[in-house]
């Protein structure tokens, strides 16, 4: 028997209705949808007023800001050897800082140190990033405002640039270029450039000043003389304040000891020649080797000009205090004095109590027998002269420094002086 009776309620469909090929969609599921609409509409404005109502909301960053009575350096190469004691001057000076490096050369170790120093919101950024990288630098320009430059970013060893001088000329030349590219698109007025007295090569006549024809033997100091060039050629159509710094053989450390140089592992035989007495004297390496004892000098070894690092960044300071608009200073920072190399190793044996085995190679290709400075110019007009010129004591803050630091800026040690 059919059963034509309902046996129990059927549920209301939810689907849309099709008559005669047109849609109808069920009116209460539509009303849901607005609801949830409007719904969400209503807690996104809720959000933005809160938001709005946030004292940070309309904040932006002070690096981007120019701010009255703040000066904001961009320091390039800023997590390396010298930048990194740069920016500690600055930042002990009251100066904003943001440093830029790729880490290829420098301490992450070292930006972390100077984060622990100043850690106030608004003094000090550390931005990763690589100066050939022509789209890279002009969003960081975009994006900070700059009042000067510190350009110490670049590969530093006289052997390494002979065996890879095209690593030195797009490292050294061509990120200079960059560099003052984006300060001229972002109106940055001051540029204070790390340069070196290996652009001199090999001068006839000792001291060198200033005006000293500079013949350069080796790719490092070649790319660099091309960076001064590029640098001059620009300022002569421009108002850019332009301080260039030839400086000589850095040593030394901060003397409060928190700071130091830590090269690469695969560096060291590149490396300074205090950084190459140290490792002897901890047993890194089984002795000292100097290269070229046939040069002449009266002892036969090269002659230099050691300056102190704490010294050289006083240099910087006061560099960038005194520059001018459309004006370009050029200046040796040294201390006027040259010191064999065997004066140095008999200093550093001094500095570390260590009687440090010394091997005598032959020369480094590249080297020149006699560099040092007159540093009269940077007295009488910037009134620097250098204050750390004992040469043991130099290398005995130094040699503090590595003691406690014997992995560098990985893992410090407390250690009896």
């Amino acid at each position: 028997m059919l059963n034509f009776g309902r046996t129990r309620a059927q549920p209301r469909s939810n689907r849309s209705i099709s008559l005669g090929g047109m849609d109808y969609s069920d009116p209460k599921r539509k009303n849901n949808v607005v609801g949830k609409i409007l719904l969400a509409a209503t807690l996104t404005a809720l959000c933005i007023i809160m938001l709005k109502q946030s004292p940070t909301f309309y904040s932006p960053s002070p690096f981007s800001l120019h701010e009255e009575g703040v000066i904001h350096v961009l320091v390039t190469g800023g997590a390396g050897y010298i930048g990194s004691h740069a920016a500690l001057r600055l930042l002990k000076d009251g100066y904003r800082v943001t440093i830029v490096d790729n880490l290829s050369r420098g301490n992450i170790g070292a930006v972390k140190v100077l984060q622990e120093l100043f850690p106030e919101p608004g003094r000090l950024q550390f931005i990763y990033a690589d100066l050939g990288d022509p789209k890279t630098v002009n969003i960081i320009f975009s994006q900070n405002a700059f009042d000067a430059v510190m350009h110490f970013a670049a590969v530093a060893y006289v052997g390494e640039s002979t065996m890879e001088p095209l690593k030195y000329y797009h490292n050294i030349t061509s990120n200079t270029l960059v560099v003052l590219e984006a300060m001229a698109a972002n109106d940055v007025k001051t540029l204070i450039y790390s340069s070196t007295c290996a652009t001199y090569g090999e001068p006839e006549k000792m001291p060198i000043t200033e005006v000293t024809p500079q013949v350069p033997i080796n790719p490092y100091g070649k790319a660099k003389k091309m960076a001064e060039d590029i640098i001059l050629d620009f300022s002569k159509n421009s108002d850019m304040a332009i301080m260039i710094l030839r400086y000589f053989n850095v040593i030394g450390s901060d003397p409060d000891g928190r700071l130091g140089e830590a090269p690469r592992p695969e560096l060291r035989e590149h490396g300074r020649i205090s950084g190459a007495c140290f490792d002897a004297a901890r047993g890194i390496i089984p002795g000292l080797k100097v290269k070229g004892t046939d040069y002449k000098t009266h002892d036969g070894t090269c002659i230099r000009d050691y300056i102190d690092v704490t010294d050289l960044v006083d240099a910087h300071v006061k560099a960038l205090e005194k520059a001018m608009p459309g004006k370009v200073g050029i200046y040796n920072v040294g201390t006027g004095k040259g010191r064999s190399v065997k004066e140095f190793v008999k200093a550093c044996k001094k500095a570390t109590g260590v009687d440090i085995k010394v091997d005598y190679l032959p020369r480094r290709p590249g080297d020149y027998a006699e560099v040092f400075s007159d540093p009269s110019k940077i007295y009488r007009e910037l009134n620097w002269t250098a204050q750390y010129t004992d040469l043991q004591k130099s290398l005995q803050t130094a040699w503090r420094w590595q003691k406690s630091h014997q992995n560098g800026y990985g893992s410090p040690l407390v250690m009896a002086s």
